[in-house]
């Protein structure tokens, strides 16, 4: 989503965006009544939690709301802006934090815990191309309180922000990896564990000891055997990214 300077515009966002922040009316011309930029983004979101966001066009999104797509425009100008407001309205904002006695580990897990489960909800939402940094409110209310876990650590506010983008990038490749793992396995209509079965058999056969000695003790322990538990692997993962942080914050203090 490009942004640029307009006589139109205070922020030089575009006018969708401008409208989700309340800075923007209804347009007051054109569309029926019943149309609003809360419809259309909730429509389109239907669209691909249902059917995926390849489905996702303006022409699709009028279809369902019974509307000319032209009107659509008037509320939404381009189908990049449409998508960065869907990834927001999936977002919603932010748990509530926990209690401040409970330290920053707590609240930046409670954090990442929860990022995770919006994407799991909406895997489509990690299929949208990032353009920029945040901008739209429901990702800058995460933004804040993911920043705000880490008041009183002691670490610089560049520090902070690094913090939060080392973790949800975590988040995403996670959430990204086992979905992807699961739609692999719907499509070849096999089940987590014959696959890793299978895996593990053929890397028995493929990983000579001599070549791929590391490789070929991993498969002999019968490892590559078992599908990962999202779960375990998530918080082997997310414990070992706060051990590093922990560590950069006692070096602060």
């Amino acid at each position: 989503m490009t942004v640029k300077m307009d006589n139109d515009s205070t922020t030089g966002l575009p006018a969708s965006i401008e409208a989700a922040w309340g800075l923007r009316g209804r347009p007051t011309k054109g569309p029926k009544p019943g149309l609003s930029l809360d419809r259309i983004v909730a429509a389109a979101v239907h669209i691909a939690v249902t059917d995926g966001l390849a489905a996702v066009s303006m022409n699709r999104v009028a279809a369902d709301l019974g509307a000319a797509t032209m009107s659509l425009y008037r509320y939404v100008s381009a189908k990049d802006e449409l998508l960065a407001l869907m990834v927001d309205a999936a977002l919603g904002l932010p748990p509530e934090p926990p209690a401040p006695d409970r330290g920053w580990r707590a609240g930046l897990s409670r954090w990442a815990w929860a990022e995770r489960a919006v994407l799991q909800r909406h895997t489509w939402a990690i299929q949208v191309p990032i353009s920029g940094p945040p901008i739209t409110p429901n990702q800058i209310a995460w933004l804040d309180q993911g920043l705000a876990c880490l008041h009183g650590t002691g670490l610089a506010e560049d520090e902070k922000l690094s913090v939060i983008l080392l973790v949800s990038g975590f988040v995403r490749t996670e959430v990204t990896l086992f979905s992807q793992i699961a739609e692999a396995t719907r499509a070849s209509g096999t089940t987590p564990e014959e696959m890793m079965s299978s895996y593990g058999r053929l890397l028995a056969r493929l990983a000579d000891p001599r070549r791929f000695p590391a490789v070929n003790r991993m498969v002999m322990s019968g490892v590559a055997d078992k599908p990962d538990d999202p779960d375990k692997e998530f918080i082997f993962g997310l414990d070992r990214i706060l051990d590093g942080v922990e560590a950069l914050v006692r070096s602060r203090t």
